[in-house]
């Protein structure tokens, strides 16, 4: 791709040298050939203008013409045959420098003095042709240094693409990627519907949809066959490798490079009936544009009229249906190929087109219109004319559709090795005008239409690396360590906990760390929470400090579309702020809602409570076969109900909560139904005991039930701790059966029924030790509970 870096600075024009222009444009992945001045250089030359001509007395092919710079008029002897008055000219006055290092003197010519010369765009190394001298466009101002008329002091920058980069093979391609290396606005030009003037239209069939699901096409009348390219048109093509021929054809290479979308015009007169897009048949043969006829592949895509074809689909057209010198009537053509319909093709007939190698890469499918209307627009400018209806044959079932790709910071970290935040990821992907949806571990990506090249979530992570700048990222050595992990025998994995909590019916919750500030002051008001500086979201700028802000509103969610039975759980970190440090606790937390079990013929409709929540809880802490090592006592906590909250301690250290929502709570969330809640620190519940091989006693047990009234503060693990205290190593087992409350029991204390296991490694053992073992238990329980044995 070569282009003029004058025409891409009219797009965009960032601050920079062409040199460092190039090297941004390298290291974005659009490697730079090489550079070469627009023009030879030169000097002295101006633009003027032929006031007068008239013929030389001695040289029957010379004339004299009066040329006037704007303030002085001297007399130049030229050959030119389309030297004549009143057009615009270069002129290289006396003492100027033409390529070649050719200095223009006053010379006598056959007798007549010439006072400079009238320079063709050979001469200036601007052009092949020299069969005249250059013709300005008549705004051109008199005495303007011609370098700077034309721009001359100007780079062709020649771009090596990728094949996957097929939407910079424009000028506006390569603008975007400048505007967003650089972080400026690209000013694209104007480009309006042109008013339809007349009624013509041509049918289009589309035979071959999957081929071409897109073809849009626009009849333009009375065109004017003798008008010129302008010259800003040509030094534009010129500079971008292509030579201009004639205006029809050299509109149609400028929207090429222009938008990068290859166009086509067709002679009207030569189409017969309307336009088809079909796949050969029998007897089909084509002449081409470069006389060239080829023999046609079943497999090759044509545009045809209702009686032959008139050229290869996104390759070359026919020579009988191009445009002509006398042509006045054209049919544009603007169309959507399926790569995979053109790639190849050119190659099999030996041709490698400017077309045919864009849409063997691919176009925006979005483009057609824009490229046709732009077209139009030049054509009726330059050459005159009446344009009639768009006409846009399109199979949305076969365009392409967007691509939706999911970026996660994980992934990016790793890939890249230097870790992008948040803010600068999102800025470097909407520069690159793709649409973001922030998901839990990153972001879904959706590319525009012209990015047709995104489609995995490297490619996103490759646009990130472009753009961030490969020499922003720190030079780290690859480790390719194989180190086996030690995990120690008495450490339970996190996986421990999810499976059990799966097993009992929960599902697993993902929540984000962020959190809405309203939700966790209302659970945690007295708690200091974290606020991000730059948050995604107003309900997303607070660091949680508690997972259940994220399982409430996801019950919250779940019960909007009314689930009535919710089971939630979730492992993952909460911040608590510690000083100018953050403490980063790992824990597991957990929700029920609704009924016990799920509905069916079987289960009544019994809702959860606080025990419910509490079996949960110790099922948690069973994993560790230290059961005996925790303790559940009454909690005051602003979330949970002031009487079914609990607190749960290890070994006397705090590690967890759980209990029911507070009501008022409850009813400023309109929760539905009871709502239970848990959450423990999974550094308190991964230490397990490590089993070790006992001996089962050979001797029989002796079991004896023992009920005994206390004070109702007393809770049930202090009062089987102490049970077991007594019992020493004989009392194999101690449970509680049966808790009362009610009549023949005061008021203030209950009744709690337990069940004894004595058993002995040694011997049987005798009722009457039995006997002076309960005595001792009842005693210890009278002398601190004031314990009295239920009648």
């Amino acid at each position: 791709m070569k282009f003029s870096e004058s025409w891409l600075r009219e797009w965009v024009n960032p601050d920079v040298s062409t040199e460092t222009l190039c090297e941004q444009l390298t290291m974005a992945g659009l490697e730079v050939d090489g550079v070469e001045a627009a023009a030879e250089a030169f000097s002295g030359v101006i633009v003027a203008e032929i006031i007068e001509t008239k013929p030389h007395p001695d040289a029957d092919k010379l004339q004299v013409c009066v040329v006037s710079n704007g303030n002085d008029t001297v007399e130049i002897v030229c050959g030119a045959p389309n030297a004549r008055a009143g057009i615009k000219v270069a002129c290289a006055e006396v003492g100027s420098v033409l390529p070649g290092n050719f200095k223009i003197k006053k010379a006598k010519l056959r007798g007549i003095v010439s006072i400079g010369m009238l320079c063709s765009g050979s001469e200036l190394g601007i052009s092949e042709e020299a069969d005249g001298i250059m013709e300005l466009a008549s705004d051109a101002p008199l005495g303007t240094n011609f370098r700077e008329y034309l721009q001359l002091d100007d780079q062709s920058i020649d771009v090596d693409l990728t094949p996957n980069r097929g939407d910079c093979l424009g000028i506006r391609g390569v603008a975007r990627e400048v505007g967003v290396i650089n972080k400026i606005a690209v000013t694209e030009p104007v480009i309006e519907a042109v008013t339809a003037t007349i009624d013509d239209t041509l049918a289009i069939e589309l035979q071959a949809e999957e081929a071409c699901p897109r073809y849009a096409g626009r009849i333009i009348k009375n065109i004017n066959p003798k008008a010129m390219t302008p010259l800003w048109m040509v030094e534009k093509l010129r500079r971008s490798g292509i030579r201009a021929i004639f205006p029809l054809v050299d509109i149609t290479n400028y929207i090429l490079l222009e938008l990068g979308h290859p166009m086509h015009a067709f002679d009207l007169r030569e189409i017969k009936g309307g336009v088809r897009v079909r796949f050969p048949e029998a007897n089909d043969k084509l002449v081409l544009l470069d006389g060239k006829e080829v023999e046609l592949s079943n497999d090759t895509l044509l545009i045809a009229d209702h009686e032959r074809p008139l050229a290869l689909a996104g390759i070359m057209g026919g020579e009988h249906s191009g445009i002509a010198d006398d042509t006045v009537d054209v049919f544009l053509e603007s169309a959507w190929f399926n790569p995979l319909a053109i790639v190849g093709k050119a190659r099999q007939y030996g041709l490698h087109t400017d077309a045919s190698h864009r849409y063997e890469r691919g176009v925006d499918p979005q483009l057609q219109t824009v490229a046709i209307e732009r077209a139009s627009e030049l054509i009726l400018s330059i050459c005159g004319g009446d344009a009639g209806p768009v006409v846009d044959a399109t199979s949305s079932e076969y365009l392409p559709k967007e691509s939706t790709v999911s970026l996660r910071r994980s992934r990016v970290t790793r890939l890249l090795g230097v870790e992008l935040a948040d803010d600068v990821i999102e800025d470097i992907l909407m520069r690159l005008e793709m649409k973001l949806e922030s998901t839990d571990g990153g972001w879904l990506v959706t590319a525009p239409s012209h990015r047709f090249d995104i489609e995995i979530e490297a490619d996103l992570i490759e646009e990130l690396a472009r753009i961030y700048g490969y020499n922003n990222m720190p030079a780290k050595k690859s480790k390719g360590e194989m180190k086996m992990t030690a995990k120690p025998e008495k450490l339970a994995e996190i996986n421990r906990f999810k499976h059990l909590m799966v097993a009992r019916g929960y599902q697993e919750a993902i929540t984000y760390s962020f959190v809405d500030p309203v939700m966790q002051t209302l659970l945690f008001p007295e708690s200091e929470s974290l606020s991000l500086l730059n948050p995604i979201s107003n309900d997303m700028a607070d660091m949680r400090v508690s997972l259940w802000p994220g399982l409430v509103q996801a019950l919250r969610r779940n019960q909007s579309f009314r689930e009535q039975r919710v089971r939630l759980f979730e492992t993952g970190l909460r911040f608590l702020p510690a000083g100018d440090d953050i403490n980063q606790q790992l824990t597991i937390a957990g929700l029920i809602s609704g009924n016990q079990l799920p509905m069916n013929w079987e289960n009544k409709n019994q809702p959860v409570d606080f025990y419910d929540m509490k079996a949960d809880v110790e099922a948690l802490c069973g994993i560790s076969a230290l059961e005996f090592e925790f303790s559940v006592e009454a909690a005051d906590i602003s979330a949970l109900h002031p009487g079914q909250s609990a607190k749960l301690s290890r070994n006397g250290e705090n590690i967890g909560y759980f209990g029911a929502i507070h009501p008022a709570i409850s009813k400023k969330l309109k929760l539905a139904g009871p709502v239970f809640l848990f959450e423990i620190a999974i550094e308190g519940l991964s230490i397990v005991n490590i089993p070790e091989y006992q001996e089962w006693s050979r001797f029989p047990g002796s079991t004896r039930d023992l009920a005994v009234v206390i004070d109702e503060y007393v809770t049930a693990n202090e009062l089987i701790n102490t049970v077991k205290e007594v019992g020493g190593k004989c009392l194999a087992e101690v449970r509680i059966f049966d808790i009362y409350r009610g009549k023949g029991v005061d008021f203030g204390r209950k009744s709690i029924a337990l069940g004894l296991t004595f058993s002995d490694f040694s011997t049987t053992l005798k009722d009457t030790e039995v006997n002076e073992m309960i005595v001792a238990i009842i005693n210890r329980l009278s002398e601190r509970y004031s314990a009295t044995l239920r009648d």
